[in-house]
């Protein structure tokens, strides 16, 4: 076998193929990761937006697949990166390769089982979650629109290839969806009779024989620290990201309790028990004693609440044992999901009675949910450590990974520093866009520093005045989302027509982001996950806008559990936990504004504190080096420059159908926008704001959710489950619709 090209070769070709230039933070990089692997050690590498990163971790991870027969794994955070790696990148690396190397380069996309249809669930092997709505044949008008949905989902589940909910446009429900989908612990594995034809399966198998498999964090931990062998055997993993990753994993190893989790357990039990009855009183009394304690962290459970997780966690063992299979007899689908659901309230009581040292336990009052009591590890640094690093090389990338100018800090949160810690090494390739002349960081100096109360009447006239100066063209991150809708609120009242503003909640944020893309008078208002999830470059986002510093919420359990843990060792708490938090956060936000080199615009801090705190320049370094002034007038004049003289949106690219393998089902290697086809006759109408109560924004679309769950006799607790809204919000829409709604406990 001819020897494989130099990397700078591979790099070059691909580089060619999807017509860019040839970058020195992209070869620096692509460099390093070929180093990294080679040597076996682990990377760090921070790389600004537009270096090129995609290309400059996949052709190494494809040159290494190809020497070594092994495939690489590349995690990602979001959905939108693991679209744009296999929509986009994969194809054109693939098609720029394959003559080099002798053959194209293969990729798989692997996501959780929640994601794709469960065909068992389609022909009745597990109890349905809405009575009777599996059953319909065609739409009837008593159905209703969830009913619709489902009927919709039975008639693409016919014709897909991939069963990916991602190939579903428009979307369903969530509620819908789990009307065709099961969880890992639900699934009945190689026992399902489908199991030749499930899609879960099929996509996995595919999986085995590719070079680069892309998955998310999430995916990545659950096979790292479950030991399930999801993912095919590899000893190259790419985190891109990065920055995400210890959130990501703290997500997957937090648990949860409530009473009507046990009752929910008990109920799916049914008749397969003789001790639902104590199961279901166990789960009253966790409510009951949960209701009496105040919100926050627990630092010692207390005496009525472990006596009735005692209850809970015994009676569940009881249940557990009768839900074993009789001898001779096959595990079916209702007693697996029974079986799922009693398994996780006993093994989640039991955690939570252990006190284990590093564990903390907090209780949160839900007003859709009611008292929740979570346990999650105050530090997951070893448990990366020993489970991510572990027998395999490490690449992690970001565009926020030096925070203060360091990579101290997030290393410290990966297990990367201390005793006993694995070598690694740092690299900062830089930008390619000349940040100083690109973008303008205004802090505006002049207004009161934020406080409780909400966002100062002189912050939303100061806004108000950005965004006539740059003729809409804003995305609005915000650090809570009564902040983003008030400001919404009021923004509508005072901009009227002239700049319509979208708020984060009202629609999907990927229909909401290619709106706001679409349209450049058009403004987006959001919360965290505009902060990190937004790519519009062009002239459709000129003005970002930060209302103040995103430091963690003084009550939050965990934050100020990991705070106290580091001043009790000498160290600076809040610099270490909530600075650095929030350095982070900026950082990311400040970076959805300069995409490409062409871009121009305005990052504006509505917080002095980015100026005058003790802390400031730790949070300055940590952004893009943009041209900072505390000039008012200076920025209203470059925001309406750029106005006059802004260049036609970018083009907006739809969603893709995907393939077994989750790549576009066309895919022939070259990029493939997709036409915006009619929806069915049954989806639901595109969302529009209708009214608003308790600062929500309801839609078309729920209101007539709200109709037919008045008419179906849904109960209200039904409905605070179905929208995720706290009850008097509900009730309220319904009062000013004219409806019932009928009451009563969900689980009596």
């Amino acid at each position: 076998m001819a020897p494989r090209p130099a990397i700078d070769d591979l790099l070059h070709a691909a580089v060619s193929k999807v017509g860019g230039t040839e970058r020195p933070g992209q070869l620096a990089m692509a460099r390093a990761v070929t180093d990294a692997v080679d040597k076996g050690e682990h990377l760090l590498v921070q790389a600004g937006t537009g270096t090129g990163k995609s290309l400059a971790y996949l052709v190494p991870a494809v040159a290494h697949a190809f020497d070594s027969g092994k495939p690489a794994v590349v995690a990602t955070a979001t959905l939108a990166l693991q679209a744009q790696i296999v929509d986009r990148d994969m194809p054109r690396v693939a098609e720029a390769l394959a003559p080099v190397l002798g053959r194209r380069p293969t990729y798989a996309l692997v996501k959780g089982r929640r994601n794709y249809v469960c065909l068992n669930k389609l022909e009745g092997g597990f109890p349905d979650d809405e009575d009777g709505l599996l059953s319909v044949s065609q739409v009837d008008a008593n159905v209703g629109r969830l009913g619709a949905e489902v009927v919709r989902l039975r008639e693409w589940a016919g014709h897909t290839e991939s069963g990916d909910r991602d190939e579903l446009v428009p979307g369903v429900s969530e509620r819908a969806w789990r009307q065709v989908s099961v969880s890992a612990h639900e699934c009945l594995g190689g026992k399902c009779p489908f199991v030749a034809e499930c899609f879960v399966e099929r996509a996995r198998e595919a999986a085995k024989d590719v070079d680069v498999i892309v998955t998310n964090h999430s995916f990545m931990a659950i096979d790292s620290f479950e030991g399930r062998q999801m993912l095919p055997e590899h000893d190259v993993l790419v985190v891109d990201e990065a920055h995400e990753l210890v959130d990501r994993v703290t997500a997957t190893v937090t648990d949860e309790l409530t009473g009507a989790m046990v009752g929910t357990a008990a109920k799916r039990a049914g008749r397969m028990s003789d001790n639902t009855d104590a199961l279901t009183e166990a789960g009253e009394l966790l409510a009951a004693s949960l209701e009496r304690v105040e919100e926050g962290r627990m630092l010692g459970v207390p005496d009525a609440v472990g006596l009735a997780l005692a209850r809970v966690r015994d009676a569940a063992r009881q249940v557990q044992s009768d839900l074993k299979p009789p001898p001779g007899t096959e595990v079916d689908g209702a007693r697996q999901v029974a079986r799922a659901a009693v398994d996780e309230v006993h093994e989640n009581a039991e955690r939570i009675l252990e006190e284990r040292e590093l564990d903390v336990v907090w209780l949160s009052h839900d007003p859709r949910r009611g008292p929740v009591l979570r346990v999650a590890p105050m530090s997951v640094a070893m448990l990366v450590r020993d489970k991510v690093f572990e027998a395999r090389t490490v690449v992690l990338t970001s565009a926020t990974l030096e925070l203060g100018g360091t990579f101290d800090a997030v290393a410290g949160t990966i297990g990367l520093r201390g005793d006993g810690a694995p070598a690694w090494q740092g690299l900062d390739v830089g930008s390619p866009f000349d940040y100083p002349k690109q973008a303008i960081a205004y802090v505006a100096t002049h207004l009161p520093a934020p406080g409780r109360d909400g966002t100062s009447d002189a912050a939303l006239d100061e806004i108000e005045e950005l965004i006539r100066a740059a003729g809409g063209r804003t995305l609005g991150l915000f650090s809570s989302t009564r902040a983003a809708q008030n400001a919404a609120e009021v923004m509508r009242a005072r901009l009227g027509d002239d700049f319509p503003v979208l708020c984060q909640g009202e629609d999907q944020i990927t229909t909401l982001v290619r709106q706001f893309a679409r349209s450049p008078r058009t403004c987006l208002f959001g919360t965290l996950t505009l902060w990190q999830g937004v790519d519009v470059p062009g002239s459709s986002c000129q003005l970002v806008i930060i209302d103040r510093i995103p430091f963690p919420r003084p009550d939050d359990p965990l934050a100020s559990a990991r705070s106290q843990a580091i001043a009790r060792m000498g160290g600076n708490g809040f610099m270490a936990v909530s600075a650095t938090h929030a350095a982070l956060r900026l950082s990311q936000g400040a970076g959805r504004l300069v995409r490409r080199s062409d871009d121009r615009g305005v990052v504006a801090f509505l917080d002095s504190r980015m100026m005058t705190a003790r802390y400031a320049g730790f949070l300055q370094r940590s952004l893009p080096p943009f041209y900072p002034t505390t000039d008012k007038q200076m920025v209203l004049a470059a925001l309406g420059r750029l106005d006059q003289t802004a260049p036609e949106p970018l083009p907006v690219e739809e969603p893709a159908l995907r393939s077994l393998n989750g790549a576009r089902s066309e895919d022939d290697g070259t990029e493939h926008p997709r036409p915006v086809a009619p929806p069915p006759p049954t989806a639901p109408a595109p969302a529009t704001r209708s009214a608003v109560t308790s600062g929500h924004a309801w839609t078309d679309e729920q209101d007539a959710e709200l109709r037919d769950a008045a008419e179906s006799g849904m109960l209200l607790d039904e409905l605070v489950e179905h929208f995720e809204l706290p009850g008097e919000t509900i009730e309220a829409r319904a009062r000013q619709l004219g409806l019932t709604l009928a009451t009563g406990q969900l689980f009596d």
